[in-house]
């Protein structure tokens, strides 16, 4: 049987419709969860239970009018912290800066306020999203619903977290080099990185996307008609578009389909990573694709690259920092940030063009594909209070040699749970399609979903 707290986007708007369950009572019986989850995973930041029992209460009277707001009216949902909220500070997971209230809501939160979302609270992340971890100096560290010894991932920790402990349908992260895909891989989770511009966000940078983090396919694309409106403060921003973003039906024969095992550099992949992302690509074959193998699009020169270029990026917006501040900055990424200083303005441009690189070498591929299917990270888990995979600031992006070229190639990517490990870790399966190739995305993944049955069970709550 259902729990209420396990309802979909679908389920719930056809309850509140038929006023079998108002948003108000489901609010009240996801709050009684939430407190069942939170001491043990602590994925949130900002909740506020009293605001979302009156953003509910409106919500319950639209509803009991017949005039909902919007597609998302009395649905719960959390934002990543780094996503801006109107009256509330944007730590960006750091002890080092100020709190200071933003001025407006993101573009994020904006549209959800316009559709009549529940936005009951933020979700962690580390310093300024920096790490694939829910070590932050400024949160609680958050832990994997599964096992909570282990690690999220992230940087949208908190949103994998609270998606895989049933913290409603709906969370949004954030992802410039894997951290929407990468952490719902560890949580089991859907995660998708849509084309860029496709969700506007503000502010925006090289490769940073938005996208929602859910229990099912379905509930990411229903999503997609709010969060992919256009905004003018973000530059990439894609025009209105026409999408039917719940046409998720899709016959994959003679789709060519490549399967990529090795990502080029980094971690080496887990024989039960492989095995599980091998197994998942012949169900595509059963179905009538055409898999193929193919090479690496990553290299070493390319991430060590985007690595110096990142390094002297972020140097650059702590630098003014005072050293007391800086020092308040997690360790790990003070030290690895440290290097910054002395990367020379030739050498931080050469890092950058390794993003170029990366954008070629990815569209070269999607001219023999139409589609690549890969594991979304190379381990299966990792302790919990370690600050990345290797836990070694001199080796910071070993783990996303798999997520980080589709960010800079600006192209669509998800993962989607495709097994588990044999210590009961979820494993992820990441789905890339070409530029502007969200729906064939999501249909590819909708498709994986029901072959597989789906997620047939979640974490129970402590106690």
């Amino acid at each position: 049987m259902t729990e209420t707290t396990d309802l979909s986007i679908r389920q719930l708007l056809e309850k509140f419709s038929a006023k079998s369950l108002s948003p108000s009572e489901y609010w009240l019986a996801l709050e009684t969860h939430i407190a069942a989850w939170e001491p043990t995973i602590a994925a949130l930041y900002a909740y506020d239970p009293e605001d979302a029992r009156k953003q509910a209460a409106a919500s319950t009277e639209r509803w009991a009018k017949g005039a909902p707001l919007g597609p998302l009216d009395g649905i719960p949902v959390t934002l990543k912290e780094l996503i801006a909220t109107k009256g509330q500070p944007v730590p960006l997971g750091t002890a080092a800066i100020e709190l200071v209230s933003a001025a407006e809501d993101a573009p994020i939160a904006a549209r959800m306020r316009e559709d009549g979302a529940v936005i009951f609270a933020k979700t962690t992340c580390p310093d300024y999203g920096m790490l694939s971890s829910g070590l932050s100096s400024f949160h609680k560290l958050s832990r994997n619903p599964w096992d909570p010894t282990q690690n999220p991932g992230g940087s949208s920790a908190g949103a994998s977290a609270a998606a895989a402990a049933g913290y409603g349908p709906l969370h949004i992260g954030t992802d410039i080099g894997g951290s929407v895909r990468l952490p719902a891989g560890w949580t089991g989770i859907f995660g998708f990185k849509p084309s860029h511009g496709r969700i506007p966000v503000d502010p925006y940078y090289v490769g940073r996307c938005a996208g929602p983090m859910t229990r099912t396919v379905e509930d990411a694309a229903y999503s997609m008609a709010t969060l992919s409106r256009p905004d003018w403060r973000d530059g990439t921003s894609l025009p209105p578009n026409d999408i039917d973003w719940m046409d998720l039906d899709i016959d994959v024969r003679g789709l060519k389909i490549g399967l990529m095992l090795d990502a080029g550099c980094g971690l080496p992949v887990d024989d039960e990573v492989r095995d599980a992302v091998i197994a998942a690509a012949k169900r595509f074959e059963e179905a009538g694709a055409i898999v193929m193998d193919v090479a690496p699009v990553l290299t070493r020169q390319m991430l060590d690259g985007l690595d110096v270029f990142w390094r002297a990026r972020f140097w650059g917006d702590i630098v003014n920092l005072s050293e007391e501040r800086r020092e308040m900055i997690l360790p790990y990424i003070h030290s690895w940030a440290k290097s910054g200083a002395d990367v020379s303005g030739v050498d931080a441009v050469r890092g950058f063009n390794q993003t170029i690189e990366m954008r070629k070498s990815c569209g070269k591929l999607f001219t023999q594909v139409d589609a690549v299917l890969s594991p979304t990270n190379p381990i299966v888990s990792y302790p919990a209070e370690w600050a990345s995979p290797t836990n070694d600031p001199a080796l910071p992006f070993e783990h996303i040699g798999f997520t980080v070229p589709w960010n800079m190639s600006e192209q669509p990517a998800s993962s989607i749970n495709c097994d588990f490990s044999r210590s009961g870790m979820p494993i992820g399966l990441q789905i890339v399609g070409p530029r502007f190739g969200d729906m064939l995305v999501l249909k590819l993944s909708k498709a994986f979903e029901t072959w597989s049955g789906g997620m047939t069970h979640w974490p129970k709550a402590p106690g």
